[in-house]
């Protein structure tokens, strides 16, 4: 069952169009992929889900109803969380106050001492830091408490922009083994993220985009067959 269409979406920043023509499918329970170089367009796409960049063209559909037009905070009501590059963290903040601020919506925050537990059976470093200050957490230690923020939204679908980014590649092992244990208690996920690899093993299916177009989509064995994705983002 599809929860999330992005149909031919044309998204810019002032005169700049990022993203041309992009279009995804995310079906219920799955880890889609999203794939490209560097300026290619990823992010501008998640940021245009998210609410927080307006769309020129196309439609964004969650459950068949219409997301384009809503702001993020109406997004985020809809079950969209969206955990973006750079952590983004309230440094001065406590693990635990950075994880609650996830709560923001009524259903969210009726459920949050559950959710909480939750989150703290699935990172359980965080148990142990959650009077520290987020700001001094090593980078692996943001990223779980980034991504335990989204899940205090009890969203529908958890979107992650460059989960890995600046981390160790043992860190980077165990934020996809939890990645994996998220998507496997039923959580719908959006991935993008530089290291292609791991990212359309851990997928269903996966979208290849360049230039701001979607160029390439397939589910994750015919992708990680195909010869472009080999060369171009393998280096095989």
């Amino acid at each position: 069952m599809s929860l999330l269409r992005i149909d031919g979406i044309e998204v810019g920043y002032g005169d700049l169009t990022a993203v041309r023509d992009v279009s995804l499918e995310v079906r219920e329970g799955q880890v889609v992929a999203l794939i490209g170089a560097n300026g290619a367009g990823k992010t501008t796409t998640l940021r245009a889900l998210s609410g927080l960049l307006p769309l020129r063209r196309g439609r964004i559909e969650l459950d068949g109803q219409r997301l384009d037009g809503l702001g993020s905070a109406q997004v985020a009501a809809r079950g969209i969380a969206h955990v973006p590059e750079g952590r983004q963290l309230f440094p001065t903040m406590t693990v635990r106050e950075n994880l609650e601020l996830g709560a923001r919506t009524r259903a969210a925050r009726q459920a949050r001492a559950r959710t909480l537990d939750r989150v703290f059976e699935l990172f359980p470093r965080l148990l142990e830091r959650e009077a520290q200050l987020a700001g001094t957490l090593s980078g692996g230690e943001q990223q779980m408490c980034a991504i335990g923020r989204g899940l205090m939204a009890c969203p529908r679908l958890l979107v992650l922009d460059e989960p890995s980014l600046g981390l160790a590649p043992v860190l980077v092992k165990t934020i996809f083994e939890d990645l994996a244990r998220i998507n496997g208690q039923g959580l719908t996920v959006l991935l993008v993220e530089q290291n292609v690899l791991r990212s359309l093993r851990l997928a269903h299916r996966g979208y290849v985009i360049d230039n701001g177009r979607t160029t390439l989509a397939g589910p994750r064995d015919e992708l990680l067959a195909s010869g472009h994705i080999k060369q171009a983002y393998l280096g095989l």
